[in-house]
């Protein structure tokens, strides 16, 4: 074989490969959840079927900070807005800011002054966070006397839900292996009894292919006897009484009453429930906010995809169960005078 001919079968080799992997990749679905797109899997498998409730478009919208009764401090379990709208429909203003907008993700000494210099005025803070980043952000509060950062908020949510299951569309943006690698994952994880791992070298966490018992009634994605959960769940390990604690003292501090709202992993509701116990029972014991573990315990068996089979989050019927459950606790901190007409 002459030098030029070698050089040509090599070229169209090589050719035909690449053409492959770019139809392969083509025709995998757009990952839509994080722990799909982060675990590199197929939302055909784990992708959910139940179409998500709607909301009102006005009852997804921020209130202004200087006339909120309400101040929402969170994280991406509120960007949608969602959980708050059941309490924008009931009347209340409430104006949400987040985390990843302050600081480092610490509320300092001087929130109170921080919020009022802002423009607050209202009745009420509420602090949300999920189970596995409170004791880092409990940490980093704990070292902050300044806010040193405005307050920042848009008029709309921070994150759009999605209204509808996503359809069909060529996967034009991906890496030219990404199909291979998804097709693989895949196959793996329905190839495999028990739990498997897979890890993006763009992200830090993994996503973790974990069987669910009875997880079709819990679930409407295919492979639904099985579900995608974040590795950090478990890698952060648990609260503890001390982080309880910690979350009394500083709403002792504050001149205006606090709520907190500490959400669990969805690896705490659906695989390990003893998962923070001790911290449950001092945080029930103190009368900080609702009792989400219990509640989520309960709720999850009752309600198909409460959270996303593909996401960590929960999803928007989850969304509007929890802003069912803080409208009462608000209700119940708050005079019912502060209910408008919608």
């Amino acid at each position: 074989m002459t030098p030029a001919k070698l050089w040509l079968r090599i070229f169209a080799t090589g050719f035909a490969v690449f053409c492959v992997m770019l139809l392969i990749t083509l025709a995998t679905p757009i990952p839509y959840g994080d722990l799909s797109r982060i675990g590199r899997l197929s939302d055909h498998q784990f992708g959910w079927q139940k179409p998500p409730p709607q909301v009102a478009h006005q009852d997804l919208q921020n209130a202004p900070l200087d006339q909120a009764d309400v101040v929402l401090i969170g994280d991406s379990f509120s960007m949608t807005h969602h959980w708050q709208s059941v309490l924008a429909k009931a009347g209340y203003r409430i104006a949400s800011t987040f985390w990843t907008h302050i600081n480092a993700e610490a509320l300092c000494g001087d929130l109170d002054d921080w919020l009022a210099h802002s423009g607050f005025h209202g009745k009420l803070i509420i602090i949300q966070s999920v189970e596995r980043n409170l004791s880092e952000r409990l940490a980093a509060s704990t070292q902050c006397t300044k806010m040193a950062k405005p307050f920042i908020q848009q008029a709309g949510p921070y994150t759009m839900a999605r209204e509808e299951v996503p359809g069909f569309k060529l996967n034009w943006d991906a890496p030219i292996a990404q199909g291979l690698i998804t097709y693989w994952n895949t196959r793996k994880a329905l190839n495999t009894p028990g739990d498997t791992t897979y890890k993006s070298g763009a992200h830090l966490s993994a996503t973790m292919v974990r069987a669910v018992p009875d997880g079709c009634n819990f679930f409407s994605h295919r492979l639904c006897s099985k579900a995608l959960f974040l590795s950090d769940d478990i890698n952060r390990g648990e609260l503890t009484p001390a982080d309880a604690e910690t979350m009394k003292t500083f709403a002792a501090a504050r001149r205006t009453p606090v709520l907190w709202m500490v959400i669990p992993n969805k690896t705490t509701v659906y695989i390990d429930p003893s998962h923070s116990t001790s911290f449950v029972s001092a945080f029930r014991n103190a009368n900080l906010g609702p009792d989400l573990f219990e509640w989520a315990a309960q709720r999850h068996a009752l309600t198909r995809d409460f959270y996303f089979p593909n996401d960590t989050h929960l999803s928007m019927h989850g969304q509007l169960e929890l802003g069912e459950l803080m409208l009462n606790e608000v209700r119940s901190r708050l005079p019912g005078a502060l209910e408008r007409s919608h």
